[in-house]
């Protein structure tokens, strides 16, 4: 239960990091153009904790879902020399790109980390030339089944199967699946790879397993090296490319996804809502698949929130563009009034989006994480 609890706050934390490195990006270039910053925060307020440098308060607040900075005159209607609405419009939109472009750079960083590490990532029982070191590895354990009995865990690997005589080797989950079923009732023998070492474990498959487990009671993931290992000085070159690329394939996903809906079609096989509760459960489960793929995880998420962010939508990064875009074509400022009436009921559309997501989706998904990890 404990490391469960550690994993889902080690996940949630690694989220708020990527927020605070975005605000950091408006902080950082507001900063550069001589506007008064006049707060940091990490989290919401109520504050907690706030300390005065400068002209910025720092400060730690009581909910922690994001961090924020106040920027002097962001929201309009301010005629001072230090004020966000004094700068020029190409100084504000790069204000702006600020945060969104430390999204990209976090993915960059993360990435090159993954690459100088190498990581197997997880690929499905399909046929796939080339890959490498295949393995099935055990991704939960179910209370009270014959894996847990026979002392299996989470992230031990699953190397061949004996029956009799008869001894398979699994790189295949499908392979697993077809032999406990045909031995239900029947003990096999599992060898089993941990942390390097290989050691034999003996069980039973249940003959009526309940409704929601298989006959031995374990998860399964097929693995394979998709991510070489690089030399440091190549590292953050692939993880450049690679950021790019995951941004090519995240705006043709996002494309296919769109299409589908405004022609009726619903969105693609496969893909899935989450919000910020459902991305920290993603999060928490990548993690059982190791410390690569858990980085790899969140560099994929930091793409993603980076394209979110430049939605052309008032409360995002992207509706802000558009105020300015507008008022470089009409040669005079959006009214303060207006872009903040605009912009709150976005954001109240925003935040019931969010709760619909998080009570339809984001809940069920914690729910079966909370079964699968500190109840079994």
């Amino acid at each position: 239960m404990i490391s469960a609890i550690l994993i889902l706050a080690i996940a949630f934390l690694s989220l708020i990091a990527l927020m605070i490195i975005h605000e950091f990006g408006h902080f950082i270039i507001a900063k550069k153009f001589g506007v008064r910053v006049d707060e940091f925060g990490i989290g919401y307020p109520p504050r907690i904790f706030g300390k005065k440098i400068g002209d910025t308060i720092y400060s730690i607040n009581w909910i922690p879902l994001g961090a924020f900075v106040k920027i002097y005159g962001e929201e309009g209607g301010v005629d001072d020399y230090r004020s966000f609405t004094n700068l020029k419009i190409w100084q504000r939109v790069l204000i702006i790109i600020g945060g969104v472009a430390a999204f990209w750079i976090a993915a960059v960083i993360i990435f090159s980390i993954v690459f100088a590490m190498g990581t197997d990532l997880p690929v499905g029982d399909q046929d796939v030339q080339g890959l490498t070191n295949v393995q099935v590895k055990i991704v939960s354990v179910s209370q009270n089944s014959p894996a847990s009995g026979a002392g299996l865990e989470i992230a031990d690997t699953i190397k061949d199967i004996k029956v009799g005589n008869s001894d398979t080797k699994i790189n295949k989950i499908a392979d697993f699946q077809k032999i406990t079923i045909d031995n239900k009732g029947k003990e096999i023998t599992l060898t089993i790879e941990r942390n390097g070492k290989t050691f034999d474990a003996s069980l039973t498959p249940r003959v009526n397993p309940p409704s929601d487990q298989g006959a031995v009671g374990v998860g399964l993931e097929r693995m394979a090296t998709l991510i070489k290992k690089y030399p440091f000085y190549e590292a953050p070159i692939q993880g450049a490319i690679y950021t790019w690329q995951t941004t090519v394939n995240a705006l043709g996903g996002l494309y296919a996804t769109l299409s589908g809906l405004f022609a009726g079609k619903g969105a693609p096989q496969g893909a899935e809502f989450a919000g910020p509760l459902g991305i920290t459960v993603f999060l928490a489960n990548a993690a059982s698949y190791g410390i690569g793929f858990f980085l790899y995880f969140i560099g994929i998420i930091s793409v993603f929130i980076a394209i979110f962010n430049l939605f052309p939508i008032p409360a995002l990064d992207g509706g802000k563009l558009i105020f300015l875009l507008i008022e470089k074509i009409k040669g005079r400022p959006v009214s303060a009034r207006v872009e903040q009436g605009i912009t709150m009921v976005f954001f109240i559309i925003l935040i019931c989006l969010s709760l619909f997501i998080t009570i339809k989706f984001d809940i069920p998904r914690f729910s079966d994480f909370l079964k699968s990890s500190l109840f079994r």
